[in-house]
């Protein structure tokens, strides 16, 4: 039996996060020495090194890539015990690392955090917010305990719960050209600049999907934030799909034309979801997190 004990894994884990031996000895609280013995006993026990050493440098190699999930995981299951231990009448303590993809993170986390964060204060939140390829991907290396996106996963790796509707809107600036015109035509937005948002995110993805259904753009700028698209459709850069509940107050007091386009109107709906890693440990916590955020589930 291999007894790796978890200060050794905390050691093994932070040179990860921290890109350093000496950044993980100061996470730790420890002497760089201490954490450099920590590494090295771990390795005598596996029998083989997680790291490779270049120049005083230490690289993760292929092993180290393999068990640093399995890590990752050990150290969320002890600190659960004593999570579970300290329970006081079914209050829960601890920590999640949530990751949102940009509509939620910035529109909708009081509905998400909201019945959670009332229910169990004594467990602290930590949020991530991003586009949805980078949540996918933070989730799979065990740096998120769980994600809500507006676009799909398709990783088998990750399983997708069900969580609200999201609408987006064609919007355009109020002196646009097509402003207060009713059942526009594909044709109609033949020569017409776009404010798109970065690849990876889900209202980009749909964005392209959208434009693959209409006559080439003038041109497209790129931009990372739905906030940083909307200033630029209201300054008139450019048409936009932004989401409803970003937009819908813009739009009510005329500061933002909704465009009608009946033919596209059947793409302009997703579905919100919740992922979670297959097979992975869920903590008391994270499942009553779930419960929380699924409860009553409604369209937005």
């Amino acid at each position: 039996m291999i007894n790796v004990s978890p200060r050794q894994l905390q050691v093994f884990v932070g040179t990860v996060d921290a890109g350093s031996l000496r950044g993980a000895a100061a996470r730790l609280h420890l002497t760089q020495p201490a954490a450099s013995m920590a590494l090295a006993e771990m390795e005598r026990l596996l029998g083989v090194p997680v790291f490779d050493r270049e120049r005083g440098r230490l690289r993760l190699n292929a092993r180290g890539r393999e068990l640093l999930p399995l890590a990752r995981e050990l150290l969320e299951r002890h600190a659960e015990f004593g999570h579970r231990a300290a329970m006081d009448g079914g209050r829960l303590s601890g920590e999640l690392r949530i990751g949102t993809s940009n509509t939620v993170g910035n529109y909708r986390v009081g509905e998400l955090l909201g019945p959670f964060v009332r229910a169990q204060p004594g467990v602290s939140i930590r949020l991530q917010v991003d586009n949805t390829t980078a949540i996918a991907r933070a989730l799979l290396r065990h740096e998120l305990d769980v994600g809500c996106v507006e676009g799909p996963v398709l990783d088998p790796a990750l399983e997708a719960l069900p969580w609200r509707e999201d609408r987006l809107l064609l919007c355009a600036p109020p002196g646009h050209r097509l402003a207060g015109r009713a059942a526009l035509q594909p044709a109609d937005l033949a020569g017409t600049a776009w404010v798109l948002r970065e690849p990876g995110s889900a209202t980009r993805a749909l964005s392209e999907l959208v434009l693959a259904r209409l006559p080439p753009p003038a041109s497209i700028l790129e931009l990372s934030q739905s906030e940083a698209i909307r200033q630029a459709v209201a300054a008139g850069l450019g048409v936009a799909l932004l989401p409803e509940v970003a937009v819908a107050e813009a739009v009510a007091a005329g500061r933002l034309a909704r465009l009608e386009v009946p033919v596209l109107e059947p793409l302009l709906t997703r579905r919100m979801s919740l992922l979670l890693p297959c097979g992975r440990y869920r903590g008391a916590a994270l499942e009553a997190f779930v419960r929380a955020a699924t409860r009553g589930l409604q369209s937005a």
